[in-house]
C-alpha cells in the first residue's frame, strides 16, 4: 500500500518539483526525445516562429532594396541608403531630437528600430547563416549548414558582399588576395602557398577547419537534419571579414538577456586591443581559443564535452590561428592620408563638411579616433534611459552594458551595424548616436557624416 501510494505521489512530486524549479546556467545534457521526433515538432514551428519574426522586422524597418547612386563595396555590391528605422506615428526625427530622454521614454517614442534585435528564435538561439552563404559551402565542401528549425532573417541586399574581398598586412601589393573566390579548406593552399609561411596556412588550415558546435555536431542534440562534422570559423568570419551570420553570446544568463550577434569582420585585428563585443578578452590568442572551446557551445564546456569540444594547444595552433588573424587587412581607403585623415584634394564637399561635424558637433571621434577610428575602450550607450524594459520576441530589452569600440575603418563594408544588427544601414547609425548624444545634427550634418564615414 504504501508503495502504491508512492508510485501515485511521485508523478505529481516531479511536476511541483518543475513548478518550482530555478533558472539555470546549463543546457540539458542528457536528450530523452527521439531526434526524429524533435526534428518533425521543430519543422512544424519554424513557418509561424519565423512569420513572427518578419512581422516585426516588417514593424521596425524598411526592409526595401534602396542602393546609393554610384557607392559600392570593393569588389562592387551597392551600398544601401536611407534611413530604415520608422518613427512613432505622426513623429519626425526633428522632433524626436527635440525631446528628453524622459519625455521619450515617458511617452514610450523610443523608435522600434532601436531597441535590441532579437535572434529570430530567442529562446533557441544558435549559429544562423546567410542562404548564399549555405549554397557555396554545400558546393564547395558538401558541408550542408541548413537548419531545419529556423532561416536567416535579413534580406540579402542589407548584407556585405559576398564573397568579400581578402587583404593582407604583409602582401598590400596584391590587393584582393582572394580575387574573388570564397576560401575554404579545398582551396586555401592553392591559393595561398608561396604567399604565406607554412605557421600562417597552418594558422589559415584550421580557420577553415569544421570542428562540432551546438546546433552542427553528431549528437540527436543539434539542429541539422544528418550528422554533421560542424563549423569553421570562416563560416562567420568569411574570407577574414564578415556574412553577418548571427549567434547569441554566450557570456549571459538567463537566456532572455543574451545579445543577438552581428559577425564583426576580422579586418584589422592587429590594431584592436579588446575581443569580443562585451567579453574586452585582451589578445586574439585568448579570443581563438574561448570562441572554440566555450562560444562554439554557448558558453556551456559540460555541453561541449559531450558534443566534440576541441581543445586547441596554445603555444603553436592558437598562435598559428592569432598570427593568420593579425595579417588581415582593411580595405584600401585612396581618400585618406597616412594619419587617417582626409585628403582635401581627394574629398568631395560633402566627405570634408562631413569630416568636420565628426570631429566636432557630432562628437564621434570622443571614441572613433583615426587613423583607425577606434578607442579600444568600452562605453555604456545607457540607451535604456530612452525605455521601459519590455520582453520583445523572447528577448528582453533592459540595459546593454558596455560595449568596446569598433573600428570605423571599412565601415561601409559590414553592415548591419551596432553590435547586434539592429541598424541596418550608416544613415540609421547617425540618426541612432544624433538621439542617443543630443548633438542635434541639422538634415545637411547627417547627409554630410554619412557621406564621410563612406569614405573611411
Amino acid at each position: 500500500m504504501r508503495l502504491l501510494r508512492f508510485a501515485l505521489t511521485a508523478p505529481c512530486l516531479a511536476l511541483a518539483v518543475l513548478a518550482h524549479a530555478k533558472e539555470t546556467s546549463y543546457a540539458p545534457v542528457a536528450i530523452t526525445d527521439e531526434f526524429e521526433k524533435t526534428m518533425t515538432r521543430m519543422r512544424a514551428e519554424k513557418k509561424p516562429i519565423m512569420a513572427r519574426q518578419r512581422a516585426l522586422l516588417e514593424e521596425r524597418y524598411d526592409l526595401s532594396d534602396r542602393s546609393a547612386k554610384g557607392i559600392t563595396m570593393f569588389r562592387g555590391k551597392p551600398v544601401q541608403r536611407g534611413v530604415r528605422v520608422k518613427l512613432p506615428s505622426g513623429m519626425s526625427w526633428d522632433q524626436l531630437n527635440s525631446m528628453t530622454a524622459e519625455e521619450i521614454r515617458s511617452k514610450a517614442l523610443w523608435p522600434k528600430g532601436f531597441f535590441p534585435l532579437p535572434h529570430p528564435n530567442h529562446g533557441e538561439g544558435g549559429m544562423l547563416f546567410p542562404a548564399f552563404h549555405i549554397k557555396e559551402i554545400k558546393k564547395q565542401e558538401g558541408r550542408d549548414l541548413t537548419r531545419f528549425d529556423l532561416d536567416f532573417d535579413l534580406p540579402d541586399h542589407l548584407l556585405p558582399e559576398f564573397p568579400p574581398a581578402m587583404f593582407l598586412t604583409t602582401r598590400p601589393d596584391l590587393g584582393d588576395v582572394s580575387k574573388g573566390r570564397l576560401v575554404t579548406l579545398f582551396n586555401f593552399y592553392e591559393m595561398f602557398n608561396g604567399i604565406l609561411n607554412p605557421k600562417q596556412l597552418e594558422g589559415l588550415r584550421l580557420l577553415l577547419t569544421p570542428f562540432p558546435q551546438q546546433q552542427f555536431n553528431q549528437t540527436e542534440d543539434r539542429r541539422s537534419e544528418k550528422t554533421h562534422r560542424g563549423v569553421m570559423c570562416f563560416d562567420c568570419h568569411v574570407n577574414g571579414h564578415t556574412n553577418a551570420a548571427t549567434h547569441l553570446v554566450g557570456d549571459i544568463r538567463p537566456q532572455q538577456f543574451r545579445h543577438r550577434l552581428g559577425t564583426p569582420s576580422l579586418r584589422g585585428v592587429n590594431i584592436q586591443r579588446l575581443f569580443g563585443s562585451q567579453r574586452a578578452l585582451k589578445s586574439v590568442e585568448d579570443f581563438t581559443e574561448f570562441e572554440q572551446r566555450a562560444a562554439y557551445f554557448d558558453g556551456d564546456p559540460v555541453i561541449a564535452t559531450k558534443k566534440g569540444i576541441n581543445p586547441l594547444e596554445r603555444g603553436s595552433q592558437v598562435h598559428f590561428m592569432a598570427e593568420l588573424q593579425a595579417l588581415l587587412d582593411f580595405p584600401p581607403a585612396p581618400k585618406l592620408t597616412i594619419l587617417g585623415r582626409l585628403d582635401p584634394a581627394k574629398a568631395t564637399e560633402s566627405e570634408l563638411r562631413g569630416e568636420k561635424v565628426f570631429f566636432g558637433k557630432g562628437q564621434c571621434s570622443v571614441c572613433h579616433t583615426p587613423p583607425y577610428y577606434t578607442d579600444n575602450l568600452m562605453h555604456n550607450l545607457r540607451t535604456e534611459r530612452f525605455f521601459k524594459p519590455q520582453e520583445i520576441n523572447g528577448r528582453l530589452a533592459n540595459q546593454d552594458g558596455p560595449i568596446k569600440t569598433f573600428p570605423l575603418r571599412g565601415i561601409k563594408e559590414s553592415p548591419p551595424y551596432l553590435h547586434d544588427d539592429r541598424l541596418m544601414t550608416l544613415e540609421d547609425t547617425v540618426e541612432f548616436f544624433n538621439l542617443l548624444l543630443g548633438t542635434k545634427l541639422s538634415t545637411q550634418e547627417k547627409s554630410d557624416l554619412t557621406d564621410f564615414m563612406r569614405a573611411l
